[in-house]
């Protein structure tokens, strides 16, 4: 299939005594982000319903490609270069470190995303950003991983926090591109900011990052990956399902009921999903690995900085 050149896929079938089953996929982020992976999920349920493809993907990787020479013309903190000889930070925010982790999934109902928006906007510090779900949602997440983190507490010590923007707009890249068309967007803080100041300053460090990926911003990054080789730079990630929509996909045997991530080995990767699709639900899933004396840190503050 001319859509799948290049491409290697793992699919698990469960099914269940009620008629229901359970679709696993496994794909690797060099092949496609989260936007381009739902055109995927379109394409196979249009093929599976005898359709055409729904979408034609645009697989021309030169699109991303640095300009030549390159030309830096930014900082950029989110990003880090070795010098050589010196080996790589273990682990790294994408490494499967080994230990024992606890798994759990913080849910976070309309009625929560409301109250945080209304923190986030009644705080001491008025912000001009704008007071969106993932915003809020991101910048309580960071308070608690910031704070609950393993390393001694140390007030000035500083957390940067990164979160994938989708560059495609800001590059004019065609919405149907089929390739990693997104880069790490970051905040930083130090602890003692995060844990005294008020949630609208936290929310506008996570808007200025998202801001801050422009155009010219998103090539200098490409021409540093060229330049450099090297990876993204920052405490931890927060990668977010919460609005790409698989459950939205229409296969011939109807929509999704859910559509969630498998847990699996990332302490420094924090995901965001929606939950079981029902009707008004606005509701995400906060899925955290962490060694269990965060995880308890992490619980308290979690439900403390919600109040």
């Amino acid at each position: 299939m001319e859509m799948q050149r290049g491409t290697r896929l793992c699919q698990i079938l469960t099914s269940f005594k009620c008629g229901g089953f359970a679709l696993g996929v496994a794909t690797n982020h060099a092949t496609f982000d989260g936007i381009s992976f739902k055109t995927f999920l379109e394409n196979i349920a249009s093929l599976a319903g005898g359709k055409p493809l729904a979408t034609t993907p645009c697989n021309d990787r030169h699109l991303l490609a640095a300009r030549s020479p390159p030309n830096i013309q930014f900082d950029h903190p989110e990003l880090l270069k070795l010098p050589t000889g010196i080996d790589l930070p273990t682990p790294t925010v994408f490494d499967c470190p080994e230990g024992e982790l606890d798994f759990k999934i913080f849910k976070l109902t309309s009625n929560d995303i409301a109250h945080l928006k209304q923190k986030a906007k009644d705080g001491p510090i008025s912000t001009t950003a704008k007071v969106t779900g993932f915003n809020v949602v991101a910048a309580h997440v960071w308070r608690c991983k910031a704070l609950s983190s393993g390393i001694d507490y140390n007030p000035e010590r500083v957390s940067r926090v990164l979160y994938a923007v989708d560059i495609r707009g800001r590059l004019d890249l065609p919405p149907s591109y089929a390739g990693n068309a997104v880069l790490s967007a970051y905040a930083s803080a130090s602890c003692k900011e995060i844990e005294e100041g008020p949630l609208s300053k936290l929310v506008e460090m996570v808007a200025e990052g998202s801001k801050r990926m422009t155009g010219e911003y998103a090539q200098s990054v490409i021409d540093w990956g060229e330049v450099n080789k090297g990876f993204p730079n920052g405490e931890f990630l927060i990668s977010s399902w919460w609005r790409l929509g698989f459950a939205g996909v229409e296969y011939p045997w109807g929509k999704p009921r859910y559509s969630c991530p498998v847990v699996y080995h990332r302490k420094d990767i924090i995901l965001l999903f929606p939950d079981v699709v029902e009707e008004g639900n606005n509701e995400v899933n906060v899925l955290v690995a962490l060694p269990s004396n965060e995880m308890e840190k992490f619980e308290a503050l979690f439900h403390k900085f919600l109040a």
